[in-house]
């Protein structure tokens, strides 16, 4: 199966989709939590960083691309700042072409969500509950049929904020079949039969049972909820994800379950986008659907460990799915690689993470320090010492390892997403190159200790000090081997 999959993510390389829905800017405020107001029981966030993504259907097309296909934008943003920021987000990747319509007949939706650490505190919507999408529906309609002449797929990601309305969604249907292509629908309306015409609908467990008026929460129940849907439409596939229960799909009168992998869980914002993405390019690749879920449970499996709507990449993907075998990222990438590769992560709008360490002998406290970092940013770059640079801080015995061997073994750790090397004794030059989000310092430091603090607060960005665990250090190590 990890082969397979492995196979659907190359073929699915370069192919084109159109998605088609609901686009909103979620914007994420992050902070840190020292006492409670004395104006009321609510907690005081200390604001340390901010930052915004494309949202809705724009997270589908975000995660479309880093599994590196192509990917046509259709949708309505409002004629305000936040559609402009919105739109200039979204074009910013490179394999994202937008065709939206502007309109002053709603506010850009957006949704601001608190955070302290890894935890969510409240989240803000702004919107307008039903705005009259009436002339951009005829629009959007149009920019469906004339992007389909060169699509393999559409997705409609319906977010029930107007902008899928039976006339956008026939226009999506009489698109597909003139040019022979599948629909696939992530459902908000309680009545799935608004979407008959479409291959295949995603809803979640919740929106399963609202839809069927079932329980959902044994596979006993889906397995009737999903029979009793496809009563309703006996001509579209049905996929039910279920969290950390797997994903359930109903095909050829049968009903099939496959669990998913225990994952720690940090926010399941977006989750449902990923696995859409997923299912879409292994649809488009031609995978049969079984494939096509199992690619689906890996990359939300794998996106739940985030903070905030993020993404998930073929590189990462590939690596999880890997047998023993070394991450396709096992190599160090050297100061203009991984400068690059940072500037890329944030222009699709994700959280660049850094920490740094000679991590000579992998220990419990290095895999603490790593999970830490991993849980404050959407893509976690390691920086090693150079052998040289170890010598000149360690003594002429040190490295244990050679810097190839660490590099590797941190490239093989789930959560570490690069790997670069630094020959200078601090990596202050290293930091001002990559600009992190968010740089993160295992040990006893203060914050005005760390190198690179000032870089990274100038923009903005946050530092994290992680306490390391008692006994465990490289040194430690050594010297008890010794004795």
């Amino acid at each position: 199966m990890r082969q397979q999959i492995s196979e659907i993510l190359e073929k699915a390389r370069g192919i084109q989709i159109i998605c088609v829905g609901d686009l909103m800017l979620d914007r994420y405020v992050y902070g840190g939590v020292g006492r409670v107001s004395p104006e009321a029981p609510v907690p005081v966030l200390r604001k340390t960083s901010s930052t915004e993504v494309p949202g809705g259907a724009g997270n589908v097309a975000r995660n479309l691309s880093a599994l590196g296909l192509r990917t046509i934008m259709i949708g309505c943003v409002g004629d305000d700042e936040a559609g402009t920021q919105l739109t200039d987000l979204l074009e910013a990747d490179p394999l994202i072409s937008c065709r939206l319509v502007r309109t002053g007949n709603m506010p850009t939706v957006i949704k601001t969500r608190f955070i302290a650490g890894t935890q969510q505190l409240l989240r803000v919507d702004t919107e307008d509950d039903k705005p009259d999408l009436a002339d951009a529906s005829l629009e959007i309609g149009k920019l469906v049929d004339a992007a389909a002449k060169t699509a393999s797929l559409i997705i409609v990601s319906d977010y029930a904020k107007g902008a899928i309305n039976p006339a956008v969604f026939d226009a999506c249907i009489k698109a597909a079949r003139a040019n022979d292509i599948p629909v696939l629908v992530d459902p908000k309306s309680k009545d799935f039969s608004i979407y008959a015409g479409a291959s295949l609908i995603k809803p979640n467990a919740s929106e399963l049972a609202a839809a069927s008026g079932l329980p959902t929460a044994s596979d006993s129940d889906v397995d009737a909820a999903l029979s009793a849907m496809a009563n309703l439409l006996p001509d579209t596939r049905l996929v039910v994800t279920r969290a950390g229960k797997g994903m359930s799909w109903h095909e050829s009168s049968t009903t099939f379950h496959m669990k998913g992998e225990a994952r720690q869980v940090f926010d399941v914002s977006g989750a449902g986008d990923t696995s859409m993405a997923a299912l879409a390019a292994a649809i488009a690749a031609g995978s049969v659907l079984k494939d096509a879920v199992a690619l689906a449970i890996a990359a939300s499996g794998i996106v739940v460990g985030k903070v905030g709507t993020a993404t998930v990449s073929a590189e990462e993907l590939h690596r999880a799915l890997s047998a023993g075998e070394a991450p396709v990222s096992a190599g160090l990438l050297n100061r203009a690689d991984i400068a690059e590769l940072a500037v890329r992560w944030r222009a699709s709008g994700l959280r660049v993470g850094f920490t740094n360490g000679c991590f000579d002998i992998l220990h419990p406290g290095h895999l603490r320090v790593l999970r830490q970092a991993r849980a404050q940013c959407d893509r976690l770059i390691v920086a090693i010492n150079t052998d040289a640079s170890v010598k000149r801080l360690k003594g002429e015995s040190r490295p244990v390892n050679t810097e190839q061997d660490r590099a590797e073994l941190l490239a093989g750790i789930a959560g570490v997403d690069a790997v670069t090397s630094f020959d200078e004794d601090t990596p202050a030059e290293l930091i001002k190159a990559i600009q992190p989000d968010v740089l993160v310092k295992g040990g006893d430091y203060k914050a005005d200790e760390i190198v690179g603090a000032d870089t990274v607060r100038a923009r903005g960005g946050e530092v994290v000090i992680v306490p390391l665990l008692e006994g465990r250090s490289t040194t430690g190590i050594i010297e008890r081997s010794r004795s």
